[in-house]
């Protein structure tokens, strides 16, 4: 699989408040579970308040589905900083041994002589995994991506990569899909293909801010095909042999998300616009890769404001999009 980091069984240990303190003191379990108002309200502010895209991407859920999704958004987010923001892998293996341990409590709530779950996160999510019947291994699986990120520093393979993407990325469509009513196989696969070119065009956008955490997560086999050294990486030198490369990963990535867009005719108009949205913003990240030359080291590609604003223009036309696909007319093969 690639260079394995060596950490003891950390995560069978309870987590100290020192590792806590590492993170914002909101994301520590409290002594006590908040009411079902308090966990509603605390995962709607980090939802509405942590990153820019789900906040776009809010504008186009169902009413009543928005509490729901801010409920498994607040779960994510505060996963992936368990594993990626405190900074001490042994730490973060206990933080996210402790973190399953709500998790547990969250889908035993049913049963009154078991401990309950007390952080806000999973008092709220209990609600959301009763009403939609949402498999416990979608939100385990995620735990075992955060800490195979403590362990395995690069990969061997293209096909290792996709294991962890397995875990990393993939849940979270299933779980959207959940919210929207949507069990089936087939959906499931289409949005497998989706969050995976996802989650490797932001590895590609972010090549150098992986490596300062001390994670390569370009297969190995590539850097050997391309005549790219980890040096190239550490340096931050763009060289040919490396924008070669790149444009390769772009390639590829490119691929996969043609693979998942058919998805988008395949849910209803709401959900439609958020695969589109993201699925074109995943794209537009990798036409700015192409647009300064595949040269990411050391220049993280970015999406400017009025490209983002182009792309929720078009998301919130897809509707009208989709009936003229089936009421309008033919439209001529060319």
């Amino acid at each position: 699989m690639g260079t394995i980091i060596n950490i003891h069984n950390d995560e069978m240990l309870s987590a100290a408040p020192s590792d806590w303190a590492k993170l914002p003191a909101a994301y520590a379990i409290p002594e006590a579970a908040p009411s079902l108002e308090e966990a509603r309200e605390y995962c709607r502010r980090l939802a509405r308040s942590h990153y820019e895209n789900f906040s776009v991407a809010s504008w186009f859920l169902p009413k009543g589905l928005q509490q729901h999704f801010f409920n498994v958004y607040a779960y994510c987010r505060i996963s992936d900083d368990l594993g990626d923001e405190v900074g001490d892998a042994a730490a973060s293996l206990r933080l996210l041994g402790e973190w399953e341990a709500e998790l547990n409590a969250c889908y035993r709530n049913d049963r009154s002589n078991d401990r309950q779950a007390r952080h806000p996160v999973f008092v709220a999510l209990a609600e959301t995994v009763r009403e939609f019947e949402i498999p416990q291994h979608e939100f385990t699986d995620l735990l075992t991506a955060f800490r195979q990120d403590q362990r395995v520093a690069r990969y061997e393979t293209f096909n290792d990569l996709l294991g962890y993407c397995r875990n990393s990325a993939n849940p979270v469509g299933h779980l959207v899909l959940y919210l929207c009513g949507h069990r089936d196989e087939e959906r499931q696969q289409l949005s497998d293909y989706t969050c995976t070119a996802l989650q490797i065009a932001n590895f590609w956008q972010d090549v150098t801010r992986d490596y300062e955490k001390g994670r390569i997560y370009l297969p190995l086999e590539d850097l050997r095909r391309f005549g790219v050294s980890e040096a190239t990486i550490r340096d931050g030198e763009n060289s040919r042999e490396f924008r070669e490369m790149m444009r390769f990963e772009v390639e590829r990535a490119r691929e996969w998300f043609a693979q998942g867009f058919p998805l988008v005719g395949k849910v209803d108009g709401k959900l439609a616009i958020d695969i589109e949205l993201f699925s074109r913003g995943g794209q537009e990240v990798l036409n700015a890769i192409e647009r300064q030359d595949y040269a990411v080291l050391g220049r993280r590609p970015s999406i400017s404001k009025a490209r983002k604003l182009a792309l929720v223009a078009r998301a919130a036309l897809l509707p009208l999009t989709l009936r003229s696909r089936v009421s309008g007319p033919p439209r001529k093969v060319r």
